[in-house]
Order: C-alpha cells, then sequence, then structure tokens
C-alpha cells in the first residue's frame, strides 16, 4: 500500500492534480496496484484564510507518507517568496529531499525549438543538489536601504550533501544504461572553492567506485550552450542547487516547454515529493484548459520511484501516444479540455 501526500495547491494545481491522479487510478486498475490519498490544503487560499504557511505539524505528517504529489505553489494576491520559501523550500529542506530530479525528454510530435534535432537527440537526465549551495538561507544585510548597504549570499557546500548528490547520480546513470556517461556541471575557474570539492569528490568517487561510468566536466556556461547546439551529448548531468535550477529551465524549453516538464524530489531514504515543473497560471483557473501533461508526468515519475516500474512504463507510453492527438501543449489551444485529455490518457492506460 503506497500512502500518499496530495497537495493541490493554487491556481490550476487543482485541476491538473485531478488528471494526474485519474492518470493513477487507471494505472492501479491495470496493475493492482494498492494506494491510499491524504489531502492537505496547503497554499495561498490558506495562507489568505490563516496567515499560516504551514502548521506546526505538516512536515511530521508529511513525513510519514511514501510520496508527496503536488500541483502548483503560487498566489496573486501572496507576496512573491512567502509560499515558495514557506512551503516548497521548507519541505525540500526539512524532509532532506537532497536530490532534485528532472528529466528533460523530447517525445515524438512534441516541437522543439532547436532546429534539425529530434526524440534521438533529447533524451538526458539532470539530477541537481537540492539542499545546499546558494539556497542554504546563509548570508545577511547590513545598512539595508541605505548607500551603503551590503548584501552577502553564500553558497555552502558540505562533503556529506556533495557526495551523497554526486552516488545519486553516478547510481543513476548506471541504471539508466544509456552512455553510461555522467557530465559534472560547474565553473571550477571561477568557483574555485566549492567546485574543487565537487570536482574532487566527483573523480575520487567515480574512480573508485564507479570504473564503468565515464566522467565528463563541463562549465556552467558551455553546458547551456551545449544543450543548445548538441543535447545529444548529454547522458546525465550532475550539478549543484543554483546551476540545476538554471539548465533544468533551458531543458524544460528544448523537450517542449513547461506543459510537458515534470520534476521530482527525492529523498532516497525517506518521501519524495512530484510536482509538474510550470507554475500555477491563475489566469487559467476554473476555465478547464489548462495542459495536464506535466503533472501526468510527475506521476509517471512518482510511479517509477515507488517501485512501480511496469506501471510507470505503461504510463509514459499512455503519455506518447496520446500527445498526437493534442493539436497544441498550450492552455486553450490543445483541441481537448483539461478533463478530457486525462480522459485519453486512462483509456490509454486501460488498452495497454
Amino acid at each position: 500500500m503506497h500512502k500518499i501526500a496530495v497537495i493541490p495547491g493554487d491556481g490550476t494545481g487543482p485541476e491538473v492534480v485531478q488528471e494526474g491522479l485519474k492518470a493513477l487510478a487507471a494505472v492501479a486498475a491495470r496493475f493492482d496496484i494498492k494506494y491510499e490519498l491524504t489531502w492537505f490544503d496547503f497554499g495561498g487560499d490558506r495562507y489568505l484564510r490563516t496567515g499560516e504557511v504551514l502548521p506546526a505539524e505538516a512536515v511530521d505528517q508529511l513525513r510519514r507518507f511514501d510520496a508527496i504529489y503536488l500541483g502548483a505553489i503560487g498566489h496573486p494576491e501572496v507576496k512573491p517568496g512567502i509560499l515558495e520559501k514557506g512551503i516548497l523550500l521548507r519541505l525540500r529542506f526539512e524532509l532532506d529531499q537532497y536530490i532534485n530530479l528532472r528529466p528533460v525528454k523530447l517525445y515524438p510530435s512534441v516541437p522543439t525549438p532547436l532546429a534539425d534535432k529530434g526524440p534521438d537527440d533529447i533524451d538526458f537526465v539532470v539530477v541537481r543538489e537540492n539542499t545546499e549551495g546558494l539556497y542554504a538561507g546563509a548570508g545577511g544585510t547590513l545598512k539595508r536601504g541605505t548607500a551603503d548597504e551590503v548584501a552577502v549570499q553564500e553558497s555552502i557546500n558540505t562533503r556529506k550533501g556533495v557526495e551523497r548528490c554526486l552516488r545519486y547520480a553516478f547510481e543513476y546513470t548506471r541504471r539508466r544504461n544509456r552512455r553510461k556517461t555522467l557530465t559534472l556541471c560547474g565553473k571550477t575557474n571561477v568557483l574555485t572553492y566549492a567546485f574543487d570539492l565537487w570536482e574532487r569528490a566527483f573523480h575520487e568517487i567515480g574512480a573508485r567506485d564507479y570504473p564503468d561510468i565515464k566522467r565528463e566536466y563541463a562549465h556552467v556556461d558551455a553546458t547551456c550552450m551545449w544543450m543548445v547546439k548538441n543535447p545529444e551529448w548529454f547522458d546525465v548531468i550532475v550539478t549543484d542547487n543554483m546551476f540545476g535550477d538554471i539548465i533544468t529551465d533551458l531543458g524544460a524549453m528544448i523537450q517542449g516547454g513547461m506543459g510537458i516538464a515534470a520534476g521530482g524530489n527525492i529523498n532516497p531514504e525517506g518521501v519524495s515529493m512530484f510536482e509538474p515543473i510550470g507554475g500555477s497560471a491563475p489566469k487559467y483557473t476554473g476555465q478547464n484548459v489548462i495542459n495536464p501533461m506535466a503533472a501526468i508526468g510527475a506521476c509517471q515519475l512518482m510511479l517509477a520511484t515507488l517501485g512501480e516500474a511496469a506501471g510507470a512504463r505503461v504510463l509514459e507510453a499512455a503519455i506518447v501516444s496520446t500527445l498526437p492527438r493534442l493539436e497544441s501543449l498550450a492552455a486553450g489551444k490543445m483541441g481537448y479540455s483539461t478533463s478530457q485529455v486525462g480522459d485519453l490518457i486512462a483509456a490509454a492506460v486501460a488498452a495497454a
């Protein structure tokens, strides 16, 4: 029995979550998967109603689940940063979801802005360290609001944090068994302290424990250029929190846009959280026009992480077979409503 916490969130989050859960139900029926859902109302509406972002007991409650399925966080009436830091970052840090896993995969029939590139060229994974770096919150300000203001934001990189991220990336590359190549993305020529640690650990761990995995290195600016010019060069990329945040959004664009991109915040020893990468899109709320494919992809990633490999494969095949039927991935231009897209996916799963 998989215990899944559901946080529909804000804006169109509840709408895409509904279709993701429709897909989950279809897969569960097909493979006799047992699961239990528990709903949580964390998000902008709750914050506006109570003044509380997350109740004190929330993290301990969520720690008891096998997975968290998240819709979207972001409310037009709440100042940016309050919900993102108070919910997303807090859960990632306190639940020690130290891996952000972002597949970058172009499906057949999905257009990419890259000329002369297709599904065989765009198929790699980014493993991003998720709890350290510049996002750790270390730093502060001095003389704020004056001409002498100073702002300091520190990048925190520990040997433990770097090594566990690297080990996850090496293991993932081995399991993926595609090109068996792991690329470290960094900036060793400028960030000489942080990425000296990353590079030393990368080669020490790789040489000692993963001799079957080819190791490569690329500066982050070169990584961005090659993702556009030669995405086929990549198999798995591992990087720190900030660089990972940047290159995964670029990855989403080359795989067809935010409407198709999904990701997971992974704690291999605890509870992981899965979400579509696009935002809450509040202007489309309640119109039944938003594209749910990214949320369904997040469900597929959740199934794979929960060990339901067969179900994950069938759901991905359903996504691939349904995408050509959509006129566009853009909201209101799909040729189908949000719920109809979910119906198509569920039917494809049942027919598999």
